[in-house]
């Protein structure tokens, strides 16, 4: 990123947003904005109803698309240079803005957006810049319950009652597959991210986890930790720590052989969830990362098709 023409970029905005708001009605009072509290206690003034989003984390794209609304931009996924690949062409042909936590202040100017949608942002200085470019909400904090964090960029959007719509669509879904699960009910299910330095778990209130939870399954004692993190990379000595009734693993290294590899630990061979076929590879950033309604569902129905449909894999 070029810095003289980002400052350029973004001064050249500012002008024109400070043209318009000297209209001659500009000493009217300013219905079409409000106030709204963001995930860290930042009162923010916002559009009542924006039109220019830019999505900066997975969450706030899954919530925008998740409510009919396409974002102007969005940066990728954590671990990829696209967005996540569970939202499939819902997706396609959004402007890219690169990396999560690190996007391109030029294209963010460029896109002229009313707002800003920061989840998980944490770096004053980088949240000074997009504020000073767009009102910018931090969406949700780390560790936030999803269900809590889409609610509020169901607000920030000015489409509350759709966001609850899409709830209830989600806890249907989730009750009528708990049922379906049937026999399956409180059987553990290990949530594990492959690294480059080795398998790590994720703990008690990861957002997969909390779908799990939805469905009347638990997770393994080792992994029942409170918080939304990952617990560090195990020596090939402690992988029982990950084993379970059923083992979902999310390769995030670079090598799409590693799970494969994995498998052929004798250490892994023994586990219980890989003696019973019941092991299953899945999207890293669905089942390891945040994720919004649209992943709820996907991990709903990668639960489905695990429980429900061929009893082993390859």
């Amino acid at each position: 990123m070029n810095p003289a023409l980002s400052l350029a970029s973004i001064f050249l905005l500012l002008l024109l947003t400070a043209c318009d708001r000297s209209a001659p009605d500009s000493a009217a009072p300013d219905l079409a904005s409000r106030n709204m509290t963001d995930a860290v206690g930042r009162v923010v003034r916002i559009p009542a109803v924006p039109q220019r989003i830019l999505a900066l984390s997975e969450l706030d794209l899954d919530a925008l698309l998740a409510l009919g609304l396409r974002p102007a931009g969005a940066t990728n996924a954590r671990g990829s240079d696209r967005p996540p690949a569970y939202l499939g062409t819902r997706a396609a042909g959004i402007e890219g803005l690169g990396n999560f936590a690190q996007p391109s202040l030029d294209r963010v100017v460029v896109l002229q957006p009313d707002l800003i949608l920061a989840g998980g942002q944490a770096d004053p200085e980088r949240l000074a810049q997009l504020e000073s470019i767009a009102p910018t909400v931090v969406s949700f904090a780390p560790g936030e319950f999803w269900q809590d964090s889409f609610r509020r960029i169901a607000d920030a959007v000015g489409q509350p009652e759709a966001g609850q719509r899409v709830l209830d669509e989600y806890r249907a879904r989730a009750a009528a597959l708990r049922e379906k699960l049937g026999a399956h009910a409180g059987e553990s299910v290990s949530i594990v991210r492959l690294t480059p330095n080795g398998p790590m778990f994720m703990f008690g209130d990861a957002f997969a986890g909390r779908v799990l939870a939805d469905l009347g399954l638990v997770r393994p004692s080792a992994q029942r930790a409170p918080g939304a993190g990952h617990a560090p990379p195990l020596s090939r000595e402690m992988l029982a720590d990950i084993d379970g009734d059923w083992l979902f693993i999310g390769n995030f290294t670079p090598d799409p052989n590693s799970v494969a590899a994995l498998r052929g630990e004798p250490a892994f061979a023994g586990l219980r969830a890989a003696q019973r076929g019941h092991v299953r590879e899945v999207d890293a950033t669905l089942w390891t990362l945040i994720g919004g309604p649209l992943a709820a569902q996907a991990v709903l129905d990668d639960v489905e098709r695990a429980m429900l449909g061929a009893t082993s894999e390859p």
